[in-house]
């Protein structure tokens, strides 16, 4: 055998030994595949292939105190379209046709969608969104379009639902019952009764179940034996009743817009629970509109004003430094302080008056003499009786954003000065919030028992109570019921007397007793800015509500004064609740109805109050936006007709039974 021989066959002899070392090398991995790595693979092929998804839970409702339903989960649609999917010979049937029904829906030229789809095919593009946010009727709408009809896979029809939060009363309350907003970091977030008691209540508890793919992005579900049910949230019942919020809302509204102001609040409490009837918040838009910009009267705090005047005259009451009967000299209505004055409205002043007339005309010099002739050699005394009763406390509200009370103690030496004292005896230098300053005067109509402000009466489980809500004692005493009456007794004079200024919401035949309040703000800006203010309760003996007013920069040319300002509306909220209640009539605009429904309202209110499935006003509403909330309560709808509801078969605020036919007709 030559050489070259030789060298051709040990190159050979190479390539063998090298297949001979490859094919083991193949035997081998296979091997540890099949019986060393073979449940890592199976399981990471099952992972592509199968998921645990979740199940969301259905979100509690919120509900006001008499069943009207405030606040539901209403699902909501985005469609896309996989604009590659589609065979060619239905693309061109249909893409014209498919062009023209989602331009008259979006009210877009002719040609814009089939451009934009075109476009979306040739970039392979299977993910193009066609509409956002629809509602059921609209959903099934667009389900009948040319091309989307064909389904998921002829015509590459993509449906994402998802939950929206909406409330069918409105706007009503929308600051405090809450709504959903993503924060900076684009988290969802839910303000209000519905972010402070979700967790807790409303929320649910997701469940869990395997789902397999079978391609083209669609996913069955498959059995599991330990698929997790998903439990619905609680439903929550607040404390708000609809009618005394329709009154609050649109005394404030009517005042806003006729003093031109920049924005306000209104509470309305029930004396002795603390429960809070009617919360309205409403800030001005570049417009002139307003609407529930911010939730001001737990939020906000600032100078009260004369509304302060009223700690003020109990602290010096409780302390027994003064009596209603002393005399106090206001001079000629200016004093001064450090290079600062104090000055009463009235020019000259009010001459000599007893204690108790210097609180009714509202005479700054008149409390600011009693105070400082009686606390300056112990500043501290006036301060401590302030934090006893409590006013340097939040209230502690399970709503997030209350507002933190500020009343400077002079052991702080770095905040406190000369000035503090005689300027907190007329409510300057300090800040509350209206919600604070509301719950002491609310204290005072109770004789001194001071309640913690309620926004919830219970949790419920379908018509199964949960958790019961109660009344919440803060403190059982600010002060002494002597004290309480003394000043109850002032509170009356401001509304009754002629002297009083709030003489001019005074009528005969109701009563009422409360406070004004005028204090400049934001001062250090710009002069002339006023907040305008009245807090008091009703009826005058044995009162059963409480009631504040706060109207931030109103036109001072118009007017500014509490007594003009916001005392109207106190007026108009407490003889509207005792005279003529109206019905909220309209989910939408919550406008109010003739008295003749009275009669009606009489009939199923105590109804309303025992019962949770509560039949609303649908009149007015998408078709399937109704039917979409009637089935979130357990009934079954029929629909005659298409459009929007135009009669319902079961009137607003009768109890529906479970499963009961409702039968819409629509116009």
């Amino acid at each position: 055998m030559s050489a070259k021989e030789k060298n051709i066959l040990n190159r050979l002899y190479f390539v063998v030994a090298c297949l001979f070392v490859f094919a083991f090398l193949v035997i081998f991995k296979l091997t540890k595949i099949q019986f060393i790595e073979g449940d890592k693979y199976r399981n990471l092929a099952n992972k592509r292939t199968i998921e645990n998804v979740t199940i969301p839970a259905n979100r509690g409702n919120v509900y006001s105190a008499d069943g009207s339903l405030l606040a539901t989960s209403v699902p909501k649609y985005d469609i896309r379209i996989d604009a590659l999917t589609i065979s060619e010979r239905h693309f061109e049937k249909y893409i014209s046709a498919l062009d023209d029904s989602l331009a008259r829906y979006h009210n877009k030229p002719k040609g814009h969608y089939q451009r934009a789809i075109r476009k979306a095919r040739v970039n392979r593009n299977r993910y193009l969104l066609l509409a956002r946010n629809l509602g059921y009727s609209d959903y099934l709408r667009f389900k009948k379009f040319p091309l989307l009809k064909l389904g998921p896979f002829k015509g590459g029809l993509i449906v994402e639902q998802n939950t929206k939060r909406e409330h069918p009363m409105g706007g009503i309350a929308e600051r405090t019952i809450g709504y959903e907003r993503k924060d900076k970091n684009g988290n969802l977030t839910r303000p209000g009764i519905d972010g402070a008691f979700g967790e807790e209540y409303l929320r649910g508890r997701n469940g869990r179940r395997l789902k397999q793919k079978i391609g083209k992005g669609q996913w069955k579900p498959i059995n599991d034996n330990n698929q997790i049910e998903p439990k619905d949230g609680y439903d929550v019942y607040t404390t708000i009743d609809v009618n005394i919020q329709d009154i609050a809302h649109h005394a404030l509204l009517w005042q806003l817009e006729k003093f031109k102001a920049d924005h306000g609040s209104v509470v309305v409490m029930e004396t002795k629970t603390g429960e809070i009837k009617a919360i309205s918040n409403l800030g001005r838009t570049s417009k002139g509109t307003y609407y529930e910009k911010l939730n001001y009267a737990v939020g906000e705090s600032h100078e009260p004003g004369s509304t302060f005047k009223l700690m003020a005259m109990v602290a010096a009451l409780e302390d027994k430094v003064i009596d209603t009967s002393d005399v106090v000299d206001t001079e000629k209505g200016v004093l001064t302080f450090y290079g600062r004055n104090v000055r009463d409205s009235q020019k000259g002043g009010y001459g000599k008056l007893s204690a108790s007339e210097a609180f009714e005309v509202s005479s700054n010099t008149g409390l600011v003499k009693l105070i400082t002739n009686n606390y300056k050699n112990n500043p501290s005394k006036f301060v401590d009786r302030l934090y006893k009763m409590g006013l340097n406390n939040s209230l502690q509200l399970p709503i997030i954003g209350e507002g933190t009370p500020l009343i400077t103690h002079p052991s702080d030496s770095k905040n406190w000065d000369g000035l503090d004292l005689p300027w907190m005896a007329f409510g300057y230098g300090v800040a509350l919030t209206p919600l604070q300053t509301l719950t002491f005067y609310n204290a005072i109509a109770n004789n001194g028992e001071m309640v913690k402000p309620r926004f919830l009466k219970e949790v419920k489980e379908f018509d199964n109570t949960i958790i019961p809500f109660k009344k919440e004692i803060i403190n059982p005493s600010i002060c002494s019921v002597e004290t309480a009456k003394k000043v109850q007794k002032m509170m009356e004079n401001v509304v009754e007397k002629k002297h009083g200024t709030a003489h001019n919401i005074y009528t005969p035949s109701f009563s009422m007793a409360g406070k004004t309040g005028t204090c400049q703000t934001e001062y250090w800006k710009q002069p002339g800015l006023y907040i305008a203010s009245f807090a008091g309760y009703f009826p005058a003996k044995n009162p059963e509500y409480s009631c504040i007013v706060v109207i931030h920069k109103p036109d001072k040319n118009i007017g500014y004064y509490g007594s003009v300002v916001a005392a109207p509306v106190f007026k108009k909220i407490a003889q509207k609740i005792y005279s003529d209640t109206p019905v909220v009539d309209t989910i939408e605009n919550l406008e109010t109805k003739n008295t003749a429904a009275l009669e009606n309202y009489d009939k199923y209110y105590n109804v309303a109050q025992t019962y949770k499935t509560i039949m609303p006003n649908l009149k007015g509403m998408p078709a399937m936006d109704a039917v979409a909330l009637l089935e979130n309560m357990g009934v079954t709808v029929k629909l005659i007709g298409r459009g929007n509801v135009k009669t319902q078969s079961v009137a607003k605020g009768i109890k529906l039974n479970k499963n009961q036919l409702i039968v819409l007709e629509l116009s």
